[in-house]
């Protein structure tokens, strides 16, 4: 799923290309992707485009007469930009927002259909869309550390979790703990203060840092490859790789459709954290510490 690096990228990208301009009209291919209009999406037609923004891992294009299009790209959601008049892809098609310069695709891979386009008019129906996360690059520590202990849930599940931080999923939550060198299964609420203030720091730097060498990579082209796993990460996507700070290699632990990737020498002491599946098949011979792994993985 785009993250608050991936969105950042997107805006970039669609400032200079759309803002200024009228969309001419906006073509929709399925009917999974619209779930409210109000007002219609003809009326999109000849509206200018005043400015583009975002709402956690949402991207907004504000229209003139306080209309907006909200667009949640969920996980395998991708916007392209193509010249003006561009068919809309057959499979993966699901939209595009041609304007007199170009088209806006939007394409989704799969059939899940979990993409979804909102079209609302006014500051308080745009406001529904907000889930009340945090913006964790204007925040204060104490403003972080008050969101961070409102409830106890380990820590890979508060930096991903909407209502609390805005814009944070699970590739660079995985990166920012690794970067704070903490168990993603630490209790928010068992932290220290200084340990609440390595993560405020590794989440402003890993974000901050990943917005500036996507941006960097970009340069004015549009973004064709956004992705969960890029080159330069230190753990996530990177399973039994060498951690670059230690140089042990990267663990996970699957869950429903994602997955922690973490370094167990750097963030919890050597000890492997228990995979629920794998280590409730294994029972007792589930290793507990990661030269027990090694030494398991070599026979």
């Amino acid at each position: 799923m785009p993250e608050l690096p991936d969105i950042a990228l997107y805006l970039g990208a669609l400032a200079p290309r759309v803002v200024g301009s009228r969309l001419e009209r906006l073509r929709i291919a399925s009917p999974f992707l619209l779930r409210t209009a109000e007002p219609p999406v003809a009326d999109l037609a000849g509206r200018q485009v005043v400015a583009v923004r975002r709402i956690g891992k949402r991207i907004v294009l504000a229209f003139d007469g306080d209309t907006f299009v909200v667009l949640h790209l969920m996980i395998a959601g991708r916007l392209h930009w193509k010249p003006a008049g561009a068919p809309i892809p057959r499979r993966a098609g699901l939209a595009a927002f041609d304007f007199p310069n170009g088209t806006l695709l939007l394409t989704e891979a799969g059939s899940k259909h979990r993409a979804s386009l909102h079209v609302v008019r006014g500051r308080e129906a745009l406001a529904a869309h907000d889930r009340g996360g945090l913006d964790v690059l204007t925040a204060t520590l104490e403003q972080f550390r008050e969101a961070l202990v409102r409830e106890s849930h380990t820590l890979k599940r508060a930096l991903t979790d909407p209502r609390l931080f805005d814009g944070i999923g699970n590739a660079y939550s995985d990166e920012i703990l690794h970067a704070a060198r903490l168990s993603p299964l630490r209790l928010t609420t068992q932290l220290t203060a200084d340990e609440v203030e390595r993560l405020f720091r590794a989440v402003r730097d890993t974000l901050v840092t990943w917005m500036e060498r996507l941006r960097t990579q970009m340069g004015d082209a549009f973004p064709e490859k956004v992705t969960a796993f890029r080159e330069g990460m230190a753990v996530h996507g990177r399973f039994r790789k060498p951690c670059p700070v230690c140089g042990s290699p990267v663990q996970r632990i699957r869950y429903a459709e994602n997955e922690v990737n973490y370094c167990a020498t750097c963030q919890t002491g050597g000890r492997l954290l228990a995979d629920r599946s794998l280590s409730r098949l294994l029972k007792q011979d589930w290793p507990r510490s990661l030269e027990e792994w090694e030494e398991r993985a070599a026979r």
